[in-house]
């Protein structure tokens, strides 16, 4: 689950529990919504920390290192 997903899934998930005034038989729409937004700010943290340990778009780009080469040893 990407970052959007999890923002939707608060989004939809307090809509769910704020907004709506529905009554459904068998089923709360109410804790549905709060569980839609648990769920999102799991998937939010821990979106945000594989982000983090894989390190962003410049991670390759930091870690390459230049050999140089200093030619052969004295003699």
């Amino acid at each position: 689950m990407g970052i959007g997903v999890s923002i939707f899934l608060i989004a939809l998930g307090a809509i769910l529990a704020f907004a709506v005034t529905a009554d459904v038989s068998g089923l709360d729409i109410n804790v549905v919504g709060w569980i839609l937004m648990i769920v999102g700010i799991i998937g939010l943290v821990l979106s945000a920390l594989f982000w983090s340990s894989w390190g962003g778009p410049a991670y390759w780009s930091s870690r390459r290192r230049t050999y140089v080469d200093e030619g052969p040893p004295p003699v």
